[in-house]
């Protein structure tokens, strides 16, 4: 033959077999049905590996060899979600389950709500970003707004098609699902692992989040990993069917594995029903569960009911008892926090509990150890809660040693001595030793510099710890006043280092009032009612000299959060820091308030893309501080996009729905329009 002719047969012969081992990886890991063996799969794997090796040209991005990989040097790189990954909201109890279908049924008017349901499965959640049906990334949820890129990983991972099947998909479509590994493939590798000397995995759980952020793509490509589609991010053509069952369909017919035990359930005896139904099958199933998933169906309706800060009000995962375990309690140690609340913990006989060895466990506070009886040297029940964090559950009286005591409440601070106090009405024991307590201090500046409050990478844990040991931080302020010579003197930190961390300080003097309220440790106070406060009164002085009274007509803000934020500003020590921060740099955009929701962009939905002259969390803040409200994705109902230089996906999509598009310049002239000049 000729080496024309032998070429196109060569061409031929790869794509048939491509197809083949696809078609064998979906019956293997997504049916569980094969057709061939193990040997007869690998001589197929190593023929096509010939071809590829003899005709460089014919290995493809969606080739089954390319499912491993060079190992990837350095650190994972960042992912920012288009839409951002959201948790779901907990119940433990079929009456939050009742109250969750009870307020949809009110706000919606409807009698008898529809919803999907299915396992929530115990793994890593992972975004999957396919372009013209290939897959070009993958990434972990990470903090829900930025995750980290583990496409090396997650290619070895046979379920996961490399491309998608069939036609009809979106140019760009994010599917959102859960990685996991199989008790079967968890058990088979322990068992190798044990056999060859090696570590085992702890549970399947921890394997395969492990597993999928190994750097070296040919370890993870040896782990049992699986994945179930559960949910769609950005998708260019907008939504892919108008429920979310039929959403799953539809993925499974692109090729993406969907939980078998996913279904419809109707109103919230169908819930609990479904909820009971597969309690009684989670020991049976191939693969590890904490609880069910229930999603309104409708997309119309999820919409209609919106978010809360963290999570969406039309789903709710419904979590199954916790896993319990008998230890030993060896002592109670106290652990001071931010705002000084004294912490009482566990010190206890390290135990396996849910798949992990726990040895240390949240007590809560003193009047939960008197209702309990806890005494040093009891046997107790350790659970944990919502399968997440460990707590004391209950003593075994029975068992208890003789002579035992119930233990002290502390009168001083283990950490600076100043005296306690409990505020009346309150269960919580606080420090009274405010920044002159180190505990205290610490804590305040690790919650300053996280990435919510000013975002000051670099400046973790241990760079904390010595900055309050060696007392170069008595107040935030001080931060600022630091220099690469300071920071030189810490352990392992370099020239280089330092100057980042300098550098980082300072990028963090612009910000904005919300990420500044948040930053403060105001009691009560996390992200979204800083935002709220921020956007209803504009600039900090009115602020800080509202009433309770007036805080309380800020939406989202109750009684409680009210008196905690008036008290703050009412004090003499914060309005010393805050004037210390403006003194050392510290400037944020300020705006009209936009009291009660309005603004003159009310109802007006804004998209930002691309490179803008300034952050982009700062032109959404100025945005929603005039009513509008910023979205990730671009659809009909886009008021209008504000595309910055090297904008992409998005300003092609408005242009060809014909959505209103803002350059820089015209996104600052609207700006100024409304008294705004940043």
């Amino acid at each position: 033959m000729t080496r024309t002719a032998t070429s196109a047969a060569a061409r031929a012969r790869a794509q048939s077999l491509r197809l083949e081992l696809d078609d064998h990886n979906r019956r293997y890991h997504q049916l569980d049905a094969p057709i061939i063996s193990d040997a007869h799969y690998d001589l197929l794997m190593r023929e096509i590996e010939a071809l590829e090796r003899e005709h460089p040209e014919l290995s493809t991005a969606d080739s089954p060899t390319q499912r491993v990989g060079a190992a990837v040097s350095g650190d994972y790189a960042q992912v920012t979600h288009a839409i951002p990954m959201l948790s779901l909201s907990n119940a433990f109890a079929d009456e939050t389950v009742e109250d969750f279908v009870r307020r949809i049924q009110t706000d919606l008017e409807e009698e008898l709500p529809e919803f999907s349901v299915e396992p929530k499965i115990d793994g890593l959640a992972i975004s999957l970003r396919y372009e013209d049906g290939e897959l070009v990334r993958a990434a972990t949820r990470g903090d829900g707004a930025t995750g980290e890129d583990v496409t090396h990983s997650v290619r070895t991972i046979g379920p996961i098609p490399l491309k998608l099947a069939g036609a009809g998909y979106p140019s760009v479509l994010e599917v959102r699902g859960e990685v996991y590994m199989p008790r079967a493939g968890f058990a088979a590798y322990n068992r190798r692992a044990r056999e060859r000397g090696e570590k085992e995995l702890v549970n399947p759980r921890n394997g395969a989040a492990g597993s999928v952020r190994q750097k070296d793509p040919k370890i993870a490509a040896t782990r049992p990993l699986a994945f179930f589609a559960y949910g769609v991010g950005e998708s260019s053509d907008g939504p892919i069917a108008d429920r979310h069952s039929g959403m799953l369909r539809q993925l499974g017919e692109w090729g993406l594995p969907i939980s078998p035990e996913a279904g419809t359930a109707l109103g919230v005896e169908g819930c609990l029903t479904y909820y009971s139904k597969l309690g009684a099958a989670r020991t049976s199933l191939p693969y590890d569960i904490d609880g069910a998933v229930y999603k309104l169906d409708r997309y119309d309706q999820q919409q209609s009911m919106g978010f809360i800060s963290r999570a969406p009000r039309w789903a709710l995962a419904h979590k199954y008892p916790a896993e319990e375990a008998t230890t030993r309690l060896l002592a109670i140690d106290l652990q001071v926090g931010r705002t000084g609340a004294i912490t009482p913990l566990a010190r206890l006989e390290p135990v396996f509990v849910g798949g992990v060895t726990v040895s240390n466990a949240t007590l809560h506070n003193f009047d939960e150890i008197a209702r309990k009886d806890f005494r040093v040297g009891d046997l107790v029940i350790v659970k944990r809660a919502g399968d997440v964090i460990p707590s004391v559950a209950s003593v075994i009286v029975e068992q208890r040693p003789a002579g035992s005591q119930p233990p002290q409440i502390p009168t001083v601070c283990p950490v600076c001595g100043s005296a306690l106090v409990r505020v009346e009405g309150e269960a919580i024991i606080r420090c009274t030793g405010g920044l002159i307590c180190s505990a205290q201090r610490k804590e305040a500046l690790r919650h300053y510099a996280s990435r919510k409050a000013m975002d000051i990478e670099g400046l973790g844990d241990k760079i904390v710890e010595q900055l309050i040991d060696l007392d170069m931080v008595k107040q935030i302020d001080d931060l600022y006043r630091l220099t690469d010579c300071d920071f030189e003197l810490m352990e392992r930190m370099g020239e280089k280092s330092a100057r980042n961390l300098v550098e980082q300080i300072e990028r963090s003097k612009q910000t904005t009032l919300e990420r500044l309220l948040f930053a403060l440790g105001i009691r009560e106070v996390g992200v979204s009612t800083a935002k709220a406060l921020a956007r209803h009164y504009g600039s900090l002085p009115p602020l800080m000299e509202a009433n309770v009274e007036q805080l309380i007509e800020v939406a989202d803000v109750g009684p409680i959060v009210a008196a905690h934020t008036h008290a703050f500003f009412a004090d003499s020590r914060s309005r010393q820091i805050i004037a210390a921060l403006i003194e050392a740099g510290l400037k944020w955009p300020e705006h009209e308030p936009a009291q009660s929701a309005e603004g003159p962009l009310l109802a007006q939905t804004f998209v930002l893309t691309g490179t803008l002259s300034m952050p982009r969390d700062k032109a959404k803040a100025l945005l929603e501080g005039l009513g509008a409200k910023v979205s990730g994705s671009v659809s009909k109902k886009t008021s209008t996009v504000v595309a910055g230089a090297e904008a992409g996906s998005k300003l092609t999509k408005a242009e060809s729905l014909g959505v209103p598009v803002l350059d820089d310049d015209g996104f600052l002239a609207l700006l100024a329009e409304h008294g705004i000049n940043p």
